[in-house]
Formats: structure tokens, sequence, C-alpha cells
């Protein structure tokens, strides 16, 4: 499907930017060094960080399933020289870069479109991959909260039983579910509503498993 759907992805900012920004204002992605995206698509998200909050000496990987928006997101982050690179994937959840070469990792509504044990093994190498107390930030369609919102989604999960297709393949997730101690501290997790679509996002620090064992 988003091989079909390609650059016109990008109209869906007017209500996925909102929760977007506030997870780049939370990650504090002014002192990044090296940014690890999972589903880039058109690239959008990685340009913005590239000209407006990541360092000058930054580097950015994206990795993305999508032929066709990896197609998009090259070319658009071309100007940026060896600082971008974005990578097509096979569908593996396992990425081929070293362990702890990232001190943060970003997600912006991909997770909701997993099943259960994706999404766990994804968080997994997010963490195989974050340096010590590097940062974890995700953005993903959530539970209704307001009327309008609650509304919203129970369409979407009428919807999504039918043809998953039709709604992107996205259905509404807690992600505090998935994301807790030991492994992480929570940040921050607010929610938030842009044109009744409700998303969550969910800020947390990668924590030293052994350094809580021996406290």
């Amino acid at each position: 499907m988003y091989d079909r759907v390609g650059r016109r992805q990008d109209c869906h900012r007017f209500y996925e930017d909102p929760a977007v920004q506030r997870a780049v204002r939370e990650a504090n992605l002014i002192g990044a060094r090296s940014v690890f995206e999972f589903g880039c698509g058109t690239g959008r998200f990685a340009e913005m960080l590239l000209d407006q909050h990541l360092p000058p000496t930054a580097v950015y990987v994206g990795v993305d399933v999508s032929q066709t928006m990896v197609w998009v997101a090259r070319q658009r982050l071309a100007r940026f020289g060896n600082r971008a690179q974005v990578r097509l994937t096979s569908g593996s959840l396992r990425f081929d870069v070293m362990s702890a070469g990232f001190d943060r990792f970003l997600s912006n509504d991909v997770l909701d479109l997993l099943s259960v044990a994706d999404i766990r093994e994804l968080l997994d190498e997010a963490y195989r991959l974050l340096a010590p107390h590097g940062i974890l930030a995700v953005v993903g369609l959530t539970h209704g909260f307001t009327v309008a919102s609650s509304m919203l989604v129970r369409a979407v999960l009428t919807i999504h039983a039918v043809r998953p297709s039709l709604v992107g393949g996205c259905r509404p997730l807690d992600l505090l579910e998935f994301i807790g101690e030991p492994k992480w501290r929570i940040r921050a997790h607010p929610k938030l509503t842009a044109f009744a679509v409700p998303s969550q996002v969910v800020v947390a620090q990668k924590m030293e498993m052994c350094n809580r064992e021996h406290r």
C-alpha cells in the first residue's frame, strides 16, 4: 500500500505533526549525535530534523520496507550527503548496525501497524541500538480520550476489522503497555488530538540492566 501512496503520504501531516513536534521537543534532539528512525517514509521528518533540530555534525540513518518511500526519502535527503543514510529493509526487525551506536531511536506512526510480537521485537532492537542512557521517542495512534476522538477510533476499529488497508493498517494502541521498567524509564507520555485523531507520544530513556541489578 505504501508503495502506491508514495509522496502523497505527506498529506497526513495535518493531524500527525502536532504529536511529532511534541516528540521532537521531549526527545531533546539538539543534543543528539546519531539518530536512527524506523519507518522513515518520505523523509519529510528526517529533512526537518536535519534542517532545524539536529546539530550540524549529527548523523541520521532511516529504514523503511517500502521501495517507493526509500527512493523518495533518498532524493529528499541527498543534499545532506553522508550525514543522512536511507536503507531498504526486507521487513526484518533486526538491523545491520552496531549495538549502542545511536543516542536517539525514533518512530512515528509505525508501531500501530505492527503485531504485538513485532512491537516487542522492535523495542528490543531499539534497546540494542541505543547507547547507554539513549532516548527512545515513538508516536502512534491511541485510544480516544475525548468524545470526538472516541467516535473516530470506534469508526477506525470497525473499518480495520473489515479491511485494514482502508485505514492504512493502523489501529489504536497504548504504547505504555510495551515501554516501561526495567528496560526503560519514562520521561514523557502525553496524549493529544488533532482533527479528532488521538495520538500518544512516549519518550523513554534506556536503563542499564546490570546497574539496576546492583543497586
